[in-house]
C-alpha cells in the first residue's frame, strides 16, 4: 500500500511527535510537513502548486485551536484548487456544533483526539486502501 501523503496542523509538540509515529506506523501515512499555527499551514498550502493531475497532498490532519489562528481557517483555505485534499479536524473539542461547523467549512469527517484516535486509524487505512488511489498514487 503507498502511503497517505499527509499534512498535520497541530500546536502540540507532543501529540504532533505522538500523531506521527502513530500514523505512520499503523495506517499507511507519510507526513510531508506540518505547522503549529494557521499562517503557516496557509502559507504552504498556497506554496504549494497542484496540477490537475497531482494535489498537494491527499489529507490534512487539522486541529482547531492552534497557537494562532484557527484550524476553521485552514480548513477554508485547503478547499481550493482542482484536487483538495481530504480534510479532517482531530480536536478536543468535538461538540455537536463544532463539528457542524467544520463540516460546513469542508471537513470530511471530525475526531475527537481522546476518544476517536481509533477511527482516525480506521479512515486513514481506508482512504489509504481505497478504490482509484493507487492510479492517483503513482503520480506523485
Amino acid at each position: 500500500m503507498i502511503p497517505l501523503n499527509t499534512y498535520i496542523v497541530e500546536d502540540s509538540p507532543v501529540i504532533l511527535e505522538n500523531l506521527v509515529a502513530t500514523l505512520e506506523e499503523l495506517a499507511s501515512v507519510k507526513v510531508i510537513g506540518s505547522s503549529p499555527d494557521e499562517a503557516g499551514a496557509v502559507k504552504w498550502l498556497k506554496q504549494q502548486q497542484p496540477s490537475d493531475e497531482r494535489p498537494c497532498c491527499e489529507l490534512m490532519i487539522i486541529d482547531v485551536f492552534l497557537k494562532s489562528g484557527s484550524g476553521l481557517g485552514v480548513l477554508r483555505a485547503a478547499g481550493g484548487g482542482p484536487h483538495p485534499p481530504k480534510r479532517v479536524v482531530l480536536t478536543n473539542y468535538a461538540t455537536p456544533d463544532m463539528r457542524r461547523r467544520c463540516s460546513e467549512l469542508g471537513a470530511d469527517r471530525v475526531f475527537d483526539k481522546s476518544s476517536e484516535l481509533e477511527d482516525l486509524i480506521s479512515y486513514c487505512t481506508g482512504l489509504a486502501s481505497g478504490p482509484g488511489r493507487s492510479a492517483a498514487a503513482a503520480l506523485r
